[in-house]
């Protein structure tokens, strides 16, 4: 993964940190993601996707861009029934995302979260909608690739081939559950993961490769950073594309 230089915050000093900067904040989770793939695998897309959008950013606007050190937990727990899953749940993911960005908001411009696991989505929508009715500068987006399976398949065995080869176990002998997600919902909401996959994996991991996902992360990152630049919002904060007419102001 290149390195963050002047997008990197943890790694600047205070001075070097510009007034009223964008401050791009990536949200994973520490979960399941089959046996080929390791648990970080949503906090090292969310940062991937952050860090690329930003020096994207950075040749389109005219103030400072930073990445935050990514949150790594997440609400997981439909992936509790696999060992290695960390969860804090929704309760304490809202506390510690709305503490974050009110801290955040003390010297930055506009806080832009930048989401890898689906399953924190409900949370950002309530978090990020209450601290835009207090006042700030906040908004969401998720790192989408259309068309692609749900967890730990294609999609995203192809984005870790790319970003952390090293990280990714042999897959060829790995199952997963391919239905449709909307089919399986119900048991997943019920029941958990394991008991629809007992490989932890929605989709298929056939097929994939690290050219594939380069070409995904691309495109992840030129949404986010199309989305981000266009500052057009749901009213829960979550960035939408800049064609759409946006329900609210800007963040």
């Amino acid at each position: 993964m290149p390195s963050l230089g002047e997008h990197d915050l943890a790694g600047a000093a205070w001075p070097d940190v510009l007034a009223d900067p964008l401050v791009l904040l990536p949200v994973g989770s520490t979960e399941q993601h089959g046996p080929h793939l390791p648990l970080s695998t949503d906090t090292v897309i969310a940062q991937a996707v952050a860090e690329r959008a930003a020096g994207i950013l950075r040749g389109r606007t005219a103030g400072q861009v930073l990445v935050a050190p990514a949150m790594p937990y997440g609400a997981s727990g439909e992936h509790a029934g696999f060992p290695g899953t960390i969860s804090i749940g929704h309760a304490a993911l809202y506390a510690v995302i709305v503490e974050t960005v009110r801290s955040l908001a003390l010297w930055a411009g506009r806080v832009v979260l930048v989401n890898g696991h689906g399953g924190n989505v409900r949370t950002l929508d309530a978090a990020v909608g209450r601290l835009r009715a207090e006042g700030h500068e906040a908004a969401w987006i998720g790192c989408e690739a259309p068309g692609g399976d749900a967890h730990a398949g294609v999609t995203e065995t192809s984005v870790m081939l790319y970003l952390a080869p090293h990280l990714v176990q042999p897959f060829g002998e790995v199952e997963g559950d391919t239905r449709p997600l909307a089919e399986i919902m119900p048991d997943l909401v019920a029941k958990g993961v394991r008991a629809v996959s007992p490989s932890g994996v929605l989709g298929d991991p056939a097929g994939s490769s690290a050219e594939r996902g380069r070409a995904i992360v691309a495109a992840m990152a030129s949404t986010v950073a199309a989305r981000i630049g266009g500052g057009r919002v749901e009213e829960s904060g979550r960035l939408i594309d800049p064609g759409v007419a946006s329900p609210g102001p800007p963040p």
